[in-house]
């Protein structure tokens, strides 16, 4: 599930063209739809007068302009590099020149040509404020088709620096980071914007939350990437994402093998168990814990899923599904005639224990006033594990808010507290 969360990116192409769209690379928005007049522009500079252009440049400009109109990118290129020709440019003549060959370059899917033309007219004294913005957005874009993403990110950089604040140009300067392997960068970057997405109450975007996965893995950074996975499924809940964290906590340094049927009902919630052994293995774990209404549940739950009662181990199902009812059988003769010796022991343990049995077999009200009483008496070898049964029995017994509560008290560094934090997640979207 790691190596398909890698190919959940966004492709260039597809990012590169939502962006190009977004911040509209269209002669209309970018460019000229006429010029201004057309004369004598060595004599208006001398008498310190307005931006005029020669006609030998002004009138292959505006047929460029006329053809960008109908999309004739190529043709437009052609125009303005006839009128690049032309000797002796003033330095106003030479930005127009620039700026429209930077639209026809575009046009005509020279990315390299007009990612190089929008950032000289960017730079030019004669774009206002907000054009040099664009410019350097544009430029950027084209860089990124290009796939030089050392310039993207050279100029996204200054984009920002320079109070530029279109999302769109931030989507391509971060994917530029991550392509140009500045893990470290991107991380930093993906992680203020999503971390300002939050404060503002606003959902952060699928996509980003996918690539802060990819750049903590890239990393090998353990501890952020399950933070990420964990930010990914509290906002986006979806089985592949579910696999993926579970798969991630399961697998941490330090998990207890004692958290085997608790990790098993975490699956089973989250609708994260997809083979017949883990069905089979979940059930053993609740039959060796004396919980045959729980194994009974988990059996019924992989036969209705078509795991189990199939193939060649179709009798070996069978067997362990008998096994669990005559277990189930003789607990409903018995439950109940250790309650009296159970309530005088020294420590909470047997009440726990015996109040969840009654929860799995529909006696919430008794079943979760012994646990709750279990957890008043104390002396508990492992305090966070009881947190987490009894905020599963609550759970079981319909109450998530109880559960959410008491699941937050889970601190245990053993893997207790990431199954309590995951409940969290699950319960909070109301599952």
């Amino acid at each position: 599930m790691i190596a398909h969360l890698t190919n959940l990116i966004a492709s260039r192409t597809r990012v590169a063209g939502a962006v190009l769209a977004a911040i509209a690379l269209g002669a209309g928005s970018l460019g000229f739809t006429h010029l201004a007049p057309i004369g004598s522009a060595h004599a208006q500079e001398q008498k310190g007068g307005g931006n005029t252009v020669r006609p030998e440049i002004g009138k292959p400009i505006q047929t460029a302009l006329d053809l960008l109109k109908s999309r004739r990118g190529k043709d437009a290129l052609a125009r303005v590099q006839e009128a690049d020709a032309v000797p002796n440019k003033t330095a106003y003549e030479a930005y127009l020149v620039e700026r429209v060959r930077a639209q026809a370059a575009a046009a005509a899917s020279d990315a390299a040509g007009a990612a190089r033309a929008f950032e000289t007219t960017a730079a030019s004294s004669f774009a206002s404020g907000g054009e040099k913005l664009q410019f350097l957005g544009a430029a950027a874009a084209q860089y990124y088709l290009a796939k030089n993403y050392g310039k993207v990110a050279e100029l996204g950089a200054r984009y920002f620096r320079d109070g530029g604040t279109e999302k769109s140009i931030r989507t391509l300067y971060i994917q530029a980071l991550y392509l140009g392997n500045d893990f470290a960068a991107a991380g930093r970057e993906l992680l203020r914007h999503i971390q300002a997405e939050e404060q503002a109450g606003r959902t952060p975007p699928e996509d980003q939350l996918q690539l802060l996965t990819n750049v903590y893995l890239k990393q090998r950074d353990n501890a952020a990437y399950a933070n990420a996975l964990e930010k990914l499924v509290a906002y986006y809940p979806k089985k592949d994402y579910w696999l993926a964290v579970v798969h991630s906590v399961g697998t941490r340094p330090g998990f207890s093998e004692r958290l085997a049927l608790d990790f098993a009902r975490l699956k089973l919630a989250t609708g994260t168990i997809r083979t017949a052994t883990e069905y089979i293995e979940a059930a053993q774990l609740s039959i060796q814990s004396g919980l045959p209404a729980e194994a009974k549940k988990i059996i019924d739950q992989g036969y209705a899923a078509g795991l189990l009662g199939t193939g060649p181990e179709a009798d070996r199902h069978r067997r362990l599904k008998d096994m669990a009812a005559k277990n189930l059988a003789e607990d409903a003769k018995s439950i109940g005639q250790d309650d009296a010796q159970i309530a005088v022991a020294k420590d909470g343990t047997a009440l726990l224990n015996a109040g969840i049995n009654y929860v799995l077999n529909g006696n919430n009200v008794k079943g979760l006033e012994m646990m709750e009483q279990g957890m008043r008496k104390g002396g508990l070898k492992h305090p966070d594990d009881a947190r987490l049964h009894l905020g599963y029995a609550y759970h079981l017994a319909g109450q998530n808010q109880k559960a959410i509560q008491l699941f937050k008290t889970v601190h245990g560094a053993d893997g207790t507290a990431s199954l309590a934090h995951l409940w969290i997640i699950h319960l909070g979207r109301g599952s």
